[in-house]
């Protein structure tokens, strides 16, 4: 497969795994390869977050692999994708990343992603963040991570959690260019409004 259609999915021990299982599902409807690593503390946060079994959060995924197996494809650059969302990312993940000292796959598939100039986006649950948080912070964005916290879009209105969530994970893959069909765009309903009506100010 292209690799603009292999993307590699992290899920660590954070809260807010339902960011991850949504992306993975998301991912498999829009057709695109994923590559899943998830900690063990991911594991744990699902048994107490979901009542989806890991078994069933790693079917959703193209190909899986376990977080020691630093051997794997997603651990060198020759193996091209299209990048890499880590969904929830935890503090303790994002400072591996952040210094190099990757101790896990999770870690250095992000570092290889970084290395070789793809994106990724960090989807950091933390609050609220003291001054280290948010300097380790800036040192990932400062190598090229994007820092993408899941904040809830307001203006879309949304009715449900699921929509909040849709709407995250819909802007999320749209910094790589992929549209899920998930975001209520701010100005379109608008922008139509005012061509319906010729564009006249009342």
């Amino acid at each position: 497969m292209s690799s603009s259609k292999r993307m590699i999915v992290g899920i660590s021990g954070a809260s807010g795994i339902v960011y991850g299982i949504r992306l993975l599902q998301v991912s498999k409807q829009l057709g695109l390869e994923t590559h899943l690593v998830m900690s063990k503390s991911a594991e744990v946060t699902l048994a107490h977050e979901s009542d989806m079994k890991v078994s069933a959060v790693k079917a959703l995924a193209s190909v899986t692999y376990s977080n020691a197996d630093i051997g794997a494809a997603i651990s060198s650059g020759s193996f091209q994708t299209h990048g890499m969302i880590v969904a929830p990312c935890s503090i303790r993940t994002v400072s591996e990343i952040a210094t190099g000292v990757t101790s896990s796959l999770l870690s250095r598939a992000a570092d290889v992603v970084l290395k070789e100039r793809r994106r990724l986006v960090l989807m950091v649950r933390e609050s609220p963040l003291h001054t280290g948080h948010l300097r380790t912070l800036t040192a990932a964005s400062e190598i090229g991570a994007i820092i993408a916290p899941p904040m809830p879009g307001f203006y879309a209105k949304p009715e449900t959690l699921d929509d909040v969530v849709d709407h995250t994970i819909g802007r999320v893959l749209d910094l790589f260019e992929i549209d899920a069909g998930l975001v209520k765009r701010w100005g379109e309903g608008r922008a139509a409004k005012a061509s319906r009506s010729g564009g006249k100010k009342k």
